[in-house]
């Protein structure tokens, strides 16, 4: 599982989140909400290890192993998988290389046109990481390299944002392979932190547990349907009252 606690993270030495806690079981989805600037995307990437992101205080553990001051790269072999929202363009890479590493890196031996074939992006394996790609393009992108590396903890960042409506069903259902929605909830081997704006994502991939992130601390946990359906009626504005 995943236990954070008391969690202060700075972003060039300016504080962003103050004493997060929370906690996500293995089988579990949890959905983060929270108006913009709240230190959403801050939280996931402070959880993936970026650099940028200094813990000052607190502690990340993952399947009772403290991963607080571990590099990225040790968290991704250690099972941790991000989508982010603007992902880069990276030039002189193929997208059939990078699943491939993915899938190596795992010791998996999945068909990579099959895998692509999944996310409708057979005909990109031999284009650049993102260059030229639609909105759509990119999030699909990011779920096939997830779908090859299989993390048991997968975060993603608005996976929404920028999809038509005929895209976000096949969004939807490639995190609910990633997640393995297919299994009980005993039987799934992974866990998932999705941060949503709009909330869309919830009529596609079910949610156990919502949060929402005001002010750079969790004011409130609940239903994720019924936070959002309060989050649409009276915007954030009790949420801000919180935070104070």
């Amino acid at each position: 599982m995943l236990e954070i606690f008391n969690l202060s993270v700075s972003v060039e030495n300016k504080e962003i989140l103050r004493n997060i806690n929370l906690t996500i079981k293995t089988g579990e989805t949890h959905i983060l909400f929270g108006p913009n600037g709240a230190g959403k995307s801050t939280l996931l990437s402070a959880i993936m290890g970026f650099p940028k992101y200094k813990i000052t205080s607190g502690t990340i553990i993952f399947n009772g192993q403290d991963i607080t001051n571990v590099p990225i790269d040790q968290r991704a072999r250690l099972g941790i998988g991000i989508s982010i929202q603007r992902p880069p363009v990276i030039r002189g890479v193929k997208t059939r290389d990078m699943v491939a590493a993915c899938l190596k890196e795992r010791g998996g031996q999945e068909d990579i046109l099959r895998l692509a074939e999944k996310a409708n992006l057979a005909d990109f394996l031999e284009r650049d990481i993102n260059y030229g790609f639609s909105g759509g393009e990119i999030k699909r992108s990011e779920l096939l390299q997830l779908l090859a590396q299989r993390p048991q903890l997968v975060l993603l960042d608005e996976p929404e944002s920028g999809v038509d409506l005929v895209n976000i069903s096949l969004i939807g259902k490639l995190i609910n392979e990633l997640l393995e929605k297919d299994s009980t909830i005993k039987d799934r081997k992974c866990m998932g932190l999705i941060i949503t704006h709009t909330g869309y994502i919830l009529d596609y991939v079910n949610a156990r547990t919502g949060y929402v992130l005001c002010g750079g601390h969790i004011g409130c946990e609940g239903d994720p349907h019924e936070m959002l359906a309060e989050i649409k009626e009276k915007g954030y504005s009790t949420c801000l009252s919180c935070a104070k």
